[in-house]
């Protein structure tokens, strides 16, 4: 008698839609290092039913990716789990490999947080798309190649049926995102799991990317398990909200409750420590009075530290590819004490003015000044002063220290270079830049990797600041951290800002931090200034209409709050568009009309009996 042997991982799930797709109970992650078994995560229960979102929020290292790491067997080989996760009627955890691989992509997919890393650098998108078909599903290359193109489609990327054949670095940071959602809906899972699927992301691609979730959820009708430290994108997308720290679940319930009424200290404090935007003194004050708040003239005393008038940068073309145009035509001037946020989409030129405004990148034509050097075609000698003058604060500070030196040495480096500092003397400036950072002086003899994100960007903001420079730029300098982070670094930023007394150029994409450290905001748009004005205007009555969408698309750590504001950036795209859709006809009309005339001038020129 042959018996036949079922594999239940490769069944569908059951079709009961009243039935939790998702059913975790007593869930715990521990990873053993150096002989002993450390818990990541404990206890963590939860149900996801079909087209709900759970969002899962917490600080880095409070489990929260883990956990959900643990659902699909993608544990580190130190790591293990325990408890109960249940798909359907049948249970993740301790479920052999084979069957995981079939789960794997066809029932339950993940978003990643970083596709750059995720995505196969050495293969087509499209190729990757249609791997991942013809592993779960009988199908030729070309129906595979077929269907890729109508997931590339759905998630809105654009020229779909080029763009299918890129490679993933020749794509964008948010067309990147978009390709590895299509690769995660190629087989309509019923369970998609998100981990900080828009941090990296302009808030403009971020609504786009947050629109094309809901409307995936409500097309298959997944369950969604959203991670994330962005309340604003909670808000927008949560049905229940998890809260974790420190590898338990400290509360959860609904999204409205919870933002509403949030019951344990750290949610508080989690909720306290979000920008809200529009929520400054100023712009409550010109709510208050009804009507917009004219930019505040620049006092004659103060010191003009940055000028740049009709800059252009360019980089150089390569054999047929022509020069390209980053920035085109920008003034913009910055005085002693001032902080000036530069706002905008990646690729609008605003981390190329802060690299030409350091002098790492050369100015092609027009004026930029900075504390009165000229940067038109100035020489590394000429720079070199200028060094002292200036600092900078990167983006990433774990790549920008280096990793064979301790803190304390990284920060004293400049004090070495540039004024020949050492010994006792740059002991001494080393712990007082740390007491002013709030580090504890012991951690000078650490080394990068030992420290955590907020304690590294601190270190980049000791060692910016330990020449006393009159400008600072600062490139993103928040972006990868927790909100709660985030919040004590800029506390920290401001009030270094208010000691110090340097002017600053702010470059962010965070409309919300620009605007509560900014006096001034500046937006940059395809290589453009389109705006220029006190902080409060531009934020509360925005003139162009790129700022409008730009401020439409910021999301607002409040569930009804943002539900309005999506409703209105809906109408105001869909205002925008019409009026571009009438633009392009009027411009039709007209090349029509021209077109006649011209026709009409060569029948009047014609001779009579005469034909073409």
């Amino acid at each position: 008698m042959l018996t036949v042997a079922i594999d239940t991982a490769a069944a569908p799930l059951p079709a009961d839609t009243t039935a939790p797709v998702l059913e975790v109970n007593g869930l715990g992650v521990d990873f053993f290092v150096d002989g002993t078994w450390y818990p990541a995560a404990s206890g963590v229960t939860y149900t996801v039913a079909p087209g709900e979102v759970l969002a899962i929020v917490g600080e880095s290292g409070s489990g929260k990716t883990q956990s959900s790491m643990a659902l699909m067997g993608l544990l580190p080989p130190n790591g293990r789990a325990n408890g109960s996760a249940k798909l359907g009627d049948r249970e993740l955890i301790g479920m052999p490999a084979h069957r995981l691989r079939r789960i794997r992509g066809r029932e339950v997919a993940m978003i990643f947080q970083e596709p750059m890393t995720a995505l196969n650098p050495v293969f087509t998108i499209g190729f990757q798309i249609i791997e991942t078909l013809r592993t779960h599903f009988e199908m030729g290359p070309s129906e595979a190649r077929k269907r890729a193109i109508e997931l590339l489609t759905l998630v809105e990327l654009p020229d779909p049926t080029k763009r299918v054949d890129f490679y993933p670095h020749q794509l964008s940071g948010g067309q990147r995102q978009r390709a590895m959602i299509a690769q995660a809906l190629a087989c309509d899972p019923k369970l998609l799991i998100a981990d900080e699927p828009t941090t990296a992301l302009d808030v403009t691609v971020q609504a786009e990317i947050l629109k094309l979730m809901r409307d995936l959820r409500s097309r298959i009708d997944s369950g969604i398990v959203l991670i994330t430290h962005d309340m604003g994108v909670v808000a927008d997308m949560a049905d229940k909200i998890i809260v974790m720290k420190d590898g338990l679940v400290v509360e959860q319930g609904a999204a409205a409750d919870i933002f509403a009424r949030p019951q344990h200290p750290y949610t508080i404090k989690l909720l306290e420590s979000v920008p809200h935007l529009g929520r400054s003194a100023e712009a409550l004050q010109v709510e208050e009075q009804g009507g917009p708040v004219l930019e505040k003239e620049a006092r004659d005393d103060r010191v003009v530290v940055l000028e740049a008038k009709n800059m252009v940068i360019e980089y150089p073309g390569r054999r047929r590819t022509p020069a390209f145009r980053a920035v085109d035509g920008v003034d913009l001037t910055l005085h002693a004490g001032e902080v000036v946020g530069l706002v905008g989409e990646s690729g609008s030129g605003k981390t190329t003015i802060g690299r030409a405004v350091v002098g790492l990148l050369p100015v092609t034509s027009g004026e930029l000044k900075i504390v009165g050097q000229n940067m038109v075609g100035a020489s590394n000698r000429d720079l070199k002063p200028l060094r002292t003058e200036v600092g900078i604060v990167f983006q990433d500070p774990g790549s920008s220290l280096n990793p064979r030196l301790p803190i304390g040495e990284s920060i004293a480096e400049p004090l070495l270079l540039h004024r020949g500092i050492k010994g006792k003397a740059a002991s001494s400036a080393v712990e007082k830049l740390l007491d002013q950072v709030q580090l504890p002086r012991a951690m000078r003899n650490r080394y990068p990797h030992e420290l955590s994100g907020g304690q590294r960007q601190r270190v980049g903001i000791a060692r910016s600041l330990a020449l006393e420079p009159k400008l600072l730029v600062a490139d993103e300098p928040t972006s990868a951290l927790d909100v709660s982070v985030q919040a004590t670094v800029l506390e920290l930023f401001q009030e270094l800002q208010r000691e110090h007394g340097f002017a600053c150029l702010f470059i962010s994409h965070d409309l919300a931090v620009v605007e509560m450290l900014s006096d001034r905001i500046a937006v940059m748009h395809n290589g453009k200034l389109v705006e220029v004005g006190a902080t409060a205007q531009v934020v509360n009555h925005p003139k162009d209409p790129y700022t409008q969408r730009l401020l439409a698309a910021v999301p607002v750590p409040d569930p009804d709050a943002q539900r309005a504001r999506r409703e209105a950036r809906d109408a105001l795209l869909e205002e925008q568009r019409a009026q571009l859709s009438a633009d392009e006809l009027a411009q039709a009309d007209e090349a029509a009309r021209l077109e006649a005339h011209d026709i009409s001038e060569v029948d009047n020129e014609r001779e009579p009996g005469r034909g073409f």
